[in-house]
């Protein structure tokens, strides 16, 4: 390809660059976001609330009051999305925005976004100086399935949670679900009820917030299941964090082992930890086949 493969690598990588920011990840702005990480790991740095000592008497010593800072470590990856083309004029297509492979790439790399993310939600998460303490999400932030889907009494509980942490109620709160979890919410409203009108423009796509929380709608196979009980992850922002090594990198080569094949290689280099248990809920739901 020559000195042409430059311009189709410079173009490539602008366009899924534009394309990633207007249809990309969709839970990256609803996370803290740690950019311009270096090395194969970072550090989220975190700083506990502290009680003020009240005066009692006149020229009393200064009370000295220490924080407590606590640390948490993120493990990042790199994720991948490589496409082998042999048509010239399928590579030539690189260069329009909106063509199937940066499409393709686009979404691919998006997707890895929310999936660390959503994973790092339950997971361990490892706390201290060097990170080596592990921190297991809190049984009393699950909100039990009862043999019920995703329910209003549900995301009653589950900002009761959030704000007897004292969380923030400017801090914007969020709620990852799979399409099942918006429609069980219709079937658990009374046709009467202020709510439905409400939840059923939440499943017609009409609206997006519900009870305080923005829905992000994501597909079954982010969120884990067992046992046809989904877990789903409310969380307010601050609560999990995004760390960014490397944002999109693209190159588009020759492969010679390929019959001079021309290889689009796109990555991104990423990882993901619960920053605080107080700010994260897990909601379990039924998804048991009638």
């Amino acid at each position: 390809m020559g000195d042409v493969s430059t311009a189709f690598v410079k173009q490539f990588g602008s366009n899924i660059m534009m394309l990633a920011q207007q249809k990309g990840s969709r839970l990256r702005n609803s996370v803290l976001v740690k950019p311009d990480v270096v090395g194969e790991e970072a550090y989220i740095d975190q700083l506990g609330k502290t009680v003020a000592v009240k005066r009692t008497t006149r020229h009393m010593d200064t009370p000295i009051i220490d924080p407590d800072h606590k640390r948490r470590k993120v493990f990042l990856f790199d994720w991948i999305s490589n496409t082998l083309l042999d048509n010239e004029d399928e590579i030539k297509m690189l260069i329009d925005p909106q063509s199937s492979y940066s499409l393709n790439a686009v979404w691919a790399l998006s997707r890895s976004i929310d999936i660390e993310i959503l994973t790092a939600a339950l997971a361990t998460a490892y706390t201290g100086k060097e990170g080596t303490t592990p921190v297991t999400f809190p049984a009393g932030n699950i909100i039990a399935e009862g043999n019920t889907g995703l329910t209003i009494a549900k995301l009653l509980a589950t900002k009761e949670l959030l704000d007897g942490a004292d969380v923030d109620e400017d801090e914007p709160r969020y709620i990852a679900v799979t399409s099942k979890q918006v429609s069980d919410l219709l079937g658990t409203t009374e046709v009467t009820s202020s709510d439905y009108n409400v939840v059923k423009a939440l499943v017609k796509g009409e609206i997006n917030t519900f009870m305080g929380f923005e829905f992000k709608r994501v597909s079954k196979a982010m969120l884990s299941v067992a046992s046809d009980i989904r877990s789903c992850v409310a969380w307010a922002r601050d609560g999990l964090g995004l760390a960014i090594a490397l944002d999109v990198k693209s190159r588009i080569t020759e492969r010679a082992d390929k019959n001079y094949a021309t290889q689009v290689f796109a990555s991104l280099g990423i990882g993901a930890t619960r920053v605080d248990e107080d700010r994260v809920v897990q909601v379990d739901c039924d998804e048991t086949p009638d």
